[in-house]
């Protein structure tokens, strides 16, 4: 059985998304994009919350639009992967993405049942359900070298502390930093 895993673009404050809900200083280069790839051609499956599924369904038409291979490979990465959406709002969804008929955890444990490599979560409102009911192992953040003041924060605020250990940092040359902390086992 494969880790949980939220990661995400954060800004030195804290912040997945500005207070107008901006991530146009997240955008990553090629070095970063190329790291991206990596990471998610490992996933096995993405939970999503509506407003990351949304933001994340160009990615589906890429092909289309996009001519840098490296984009053009996240592309065919993020399509074949299968996302599970939670929405209260959308009735359908489209590609490789099925709407969430349990809640966050018990849509989790039929995940777990498969076989299988690591499950990403993303958007913070799903990941902080998640990180409530301790089912997160693992966080990776990209700290990008921007200060928004406010916006959506990487973590709501939390009933109890978590203590981590970090097992791996990197450094891009965008100035982005990798850190990948995650629970101690035992």
């Amino acid at each position: 059985m494969g880790s949980v895993i939220y990661s995400m673009g954060v800004s030195l404050d804290g912040f997945i998304a500005g207070p107008d809900g901006a991530i146009d200083w997240a955008a990553p280069d090629e070095e970063l994009m190329r790291f991206h790839n990596e990471q998610t051609r490992q996933l096995g499956a993405h939970l999503c919350g509506r407003g990351l599924y949304q933001d994340m369904l160009p990615w589906d038409t890429a092909g289309e639009s996009r001519s840098d291979p490296n984009q053009l490979e996240f592309a065919r990465i993020w399509k074949a992967l299968p996302k599970v959406v939670f929405s209260s709002t959308l009735e359908t969804v489209q590609g490789n993405a099925r709407l969430a008929t349990g809640g966050p955890a018990q849509e989790l444990a039929r995940l777990r049942e498969q076989p299988g490599r690591d499950i990403a979560v993303g958007g913070a409102g799903l990941a902080s359900t998640l990180i409530e009911g301790n089912l997160v192992d693992e966080y990776r953040l990209f700290v990008s070298p921007v200060v928004l003041g406010g916006g959506t924060p990487y973590f709501t605020a939390l009933q109890e502390r978590i203590d981590l250990e970090l097992v791996e940092t990197r450094t891009f040359g965008s100035r982005v930093v990798y850190l990948r902390y995650r629970r101690p086992i035992g």
